[in-house]
């Protein structure tokens, strides 16, 4: 039976709890607020990273995991027995994935399978979570791999953001986009598509929001072999809310804070549903 490594980077959002189930390596990318740089999940907090930006009315850069970080970790477990599982944030946000795939044709390696996600945040994690379970189920890396490829266009996003404005001064979104989130009252339910962030849906009022949520969870068919992905970042009053719906269903979830680096375009108040459809 294949040894098998599955690594990640750290916008993938799970649990820490998750992460050590399933033993999978986490690389965290750069949060650099001008010459200082912090290692995210590691060393800087979201609610540090908030004070930060309040503080000096700037958003912090973000730096890629670079490829020689692969190379090390890559070699590390090759020369352990390893074939490696490298999932990671979609490459239309990021150059992490280059950088992944630049480290394997280096060592020129056949045992390394690298995957670009197409997704960020949960939606990514929600690939790596599927990796693990096939991994727990016996398949070797290359049909791990096959699968992944399959599948990475049926997880599924319903995210509510109270704002747009981060997402705008990263330049993750439009201009155009960002000023309906400036309508007042005006709730905004983004999903990520073709590898990037979109607006889904604009609805007024957050209880509405609520049901569309639930609505979007509901007119698919879910892959039961993993749980639904409840994401959020300071926003109790929809969290509650979905993870009653949750309960009252019987819906298998895990609750998962979103981590430093997306927070950076996220903002606040952010709360939403990542699932996936057979």
């Amino acid at each position: 039976m294949e040894k098998i490594k599955i690594i990640t980077d750290s916008t993938a959002d799970l649990p820490k709890e998750v992460y050590e189930k399933y033993d999978i390596e986490v690389l965290p990318l750069l949060i650099n607020f001008g010459e200082e740089s912090y290692l995210d999940g590691v060393e800087i907090t979201p609610e540090v990273l908030f004070e930060r930006i309040e503080k000096e009315g700037s958003l912090p850069t973000t730096a890629q995991v670079i490829p020689n970080r692969f190379m090390d970790t890559y070699k590390k477990y090759l020369d352990d027995g390893y074939k490696i599982i490298s999932i990671h944030i979609s490459s239309a946000m990021s150059g992490t994935y280059q950088s992944a795939c630049i480290a394997k044709d280096t060592l020129e390696s056949e045992d390394i399978f690298v995957i670009d996600s197409k997704n960020v945040t949960a939606a990514l994690g929600m690939l790596v979570l599927k990796a693990a379970i096939l991994k727990e189920n016996g398949y070797g890396t290359k049909e791990i791999a096959e699968e992944l490829e399959k599948i990475k266009f049926n997880i599924k996003s319903s995210i509510l953001f109270e704002s747009l404005d981060n997402l705008v001064r990263g330049g993750r979104i439009s201009k155009t986009a960002g000023i309906v989130g400036s309508v007042l009252g005006i709730k905004l339910i983004l999903e990520i598509k073709d590898g990037l962030m979109s607006v889904k849906d604009k609805i007024r009022g957050s209880k509405k929001a609520i049901k569309k949520i639930i609505s979007d969870l509901e007119s698919n068919d879910l892959d039961n072999d993993v749980p639904v992905i409840l994401i959020e970042v300071d926003n109790p009053e929809v969290t509650n809310a979905l993870e009653t719906y949750l309960i009252e269903k019987k819906v298998n979830y895990i609750l998962s804070p979103v981590g430093t680096t997306v927070c950076i375009h996220s903002g606040r108040k952010c709360c939403g549903l990542v699932f996936l459809n057979k």
